[in-house]
């Protein structure tokens, strides 16, 4: 005849086992939400502005925090420009052309910063375009891209007989866009300011 024993538990075990249960039924309850994301945070600098001071056939007012430097890759055209963020690593890049009073040469101007704007088209989720009447009379084209793209806002001002200024906003850093939201809206607005005191010689 066989007798069957018990063992008289471990008290460390069941005091495992509570804690487990007690764990299991106090997380049925609730979702699991993970946790945000966090940035770093942006100090943005006042926003002032200045005349452009050079020789060039244009003019406008930018921001007193940036620096002018001359456009390093094509040294050949002389009237192009950067105006160049230091402290939020962008570069607004500007380029300049003479119509001369023939359409062919505002209409390849036309086509050139339109093809420019569309080539992003693949990568970007969406691209906002709208004309702007300046305060001098000016005709221009703003166009806002977003999605990752190399250049989140372009435009150009046009006189569409002699002048036609183009421009371009480029970030040298591998930082996602949705992280520089802050910054590229306060350069937008900086673009705007300048788009608007445009001033052809």
């Amino acid at each position: 005849m066989s007798i069957w024993k018990r063992n008289a538990p471990n008290p460390a075990s069941c005091f495992c086992w509570v804690i487990l249960a007690g764990m299991l039924l106090t997380a049925c309850g609730e979702d699991f939400i993970p946790k945000p994301k966090g940035y770093n945070r942006i100090d943005l600098p006042d926003r002032e502005f200045e005349s452009l001071d050079m020789d060039l056939p244009y003019s406008f007012e930018h921001s007193r925090h940036l620096q002018i430097e001359p456009d390093s890759f094509n040294m050949a055209e002389k009237n192009w420009i950067n105006l160049h963020y230091t402290s939020l690593d962008a570069r607004i890049h500007l380029t300049y052309k003479t119509i001369e009073g023939k359409r062919e040469n505002l209409k390849a101007y036309l086509d050139d910063a339109l093809n420019l704007t569309f080539k992003h088209q693949v990568k970007a989720y969406g691209i906002d375009e709208g004309l702007v009447k300046t305060p001098a009379g000016y005709t221009g084209l703003v166009a806002e891209l977003s999605g990752e793209v190399p250049t989140q806002f372009q435009f150009f001002v046009t006189d569409s007989t002699q002048h036609f200024l183009r421009g371009a906003l480029y970030f040298r850093t591998a930082v996602k866009n949705d992280s520089l939201a802050p910054i590229i809206e306060y350069i937008k607005k900086d673009m705007m300011h300048l788009i608007n005191t445009v001033e052809f010689d």
